[in-house]
């Protein structure tokens, strides 16, 4: 298995929130958010962990020793751009590591970020590489806030959709619903990226797909850059998008203690 050592995880933390101002300060069972999360980086095997936020509240909120946090422009139209503000002007290889993790994953594994970092280098020609996990409910297989993804036998990304992807040629003049074992895939939020491939992302413009399916992952396919996938070692439990997943993460962190 390749070892991607010396990786760096970069946290995007942007402030303001449609459903949920100021997100990244809620507090968790004692603590702001965007401290668990980077917590759980830290407990990763990252060379080092950044936090890249463009406000001075959340500059100031984090406490933890280890983490460096950066302050960005508040301009950007997505985390990854923000990620790429934070280390652009640091001295790394082309093929250094840098991991996405997502501000609002309070809960993610430790084990799973350094699967995505290692899976970059072990799926050759490829810049990217992301994680999944299989679907079985057909509520979720129908829901377009749950990202689905189809891949090639070599385990690289073909096509990520909001819609019921891959669909049976057979069911489509019927109301009857196609088997749930029919091999669904939901696509879940983290990303490693070489340095070349972050750097290319953020100079391309935004793409058809990728506005057509609000998807910024498709900017990558549409324009030659492979993205590597695999089902995640381990369950990722949801992130915070809702007070009702607040609600979720404190009583999860307060039997955690327990």
């Amino acid at each position: 298995m390749s070892d991607s050592a010396g990786f760096i995880v970069v946290i995007p933390s942007r402030f303001g929130s449609t459903r949920l101002p100021g997100k990244p300060l809620i507090d968790l069972h004692g603590k702001p958010m965007i401290e668990h999360v980077v917590e759980r980086a830290l407990a990763s095997n990252a060379a080092e962990v950044v936090v890249a936020t463009d406000d001075q509240r959340i500059v100031e909120a984090i406490k933890v020793d280890g983490a460096r946090v950066v302050l960005t422009s508040s301009e950007h139209q997505s985390g990854t751009d923000r990620i790429w503000e934070a280390i652009a002007d640091t001295d790394q290889a082309d093929e250094t590591v840098i991991v996405n993790v997502q501000g609002d994953e309070p809960l993610i594994p430790p084990s799973v970020i350094n699967q995505a970092a290692n899976l970059v280098g072990q799926v050759p020609d490829c810049g990217v590489a992301t994680l999944c996990e299989a679907m079985h409910d057909m509520r979720d297989i129908f829901n377009p806030n749950a990202v689905k993804v189809v891949a090639d036998t070599k385990g690289r990304a073909l096509y990520f959709s909001r819609a019921p992807i891959p669909w049976e040629r057979g069911r489509f003049d019927t109301d009857e619903l196609p088997p749930a074992g029919i091999g669904w895939f939901r696509h879940l939020g983290i990303y490693a990226f070489k340095r070349w491939a972050l750097k290319r992302f953020v100079s391309l413009p935004r793409s058809r797909l990728e506005d057509l399916e609000s998807l910024e992952q498709l900017r990558l396919l549409e324009n030659g850059v492979s993205i590597a996938i695999a089902e995640s070692v381990v369950a990722i439990p949801a992130g915070v998008d809702t007070q009702e997943d607040v609600d979720r993460v404190r009583e999860y962190l307060k039997s955690e203690v327990a």
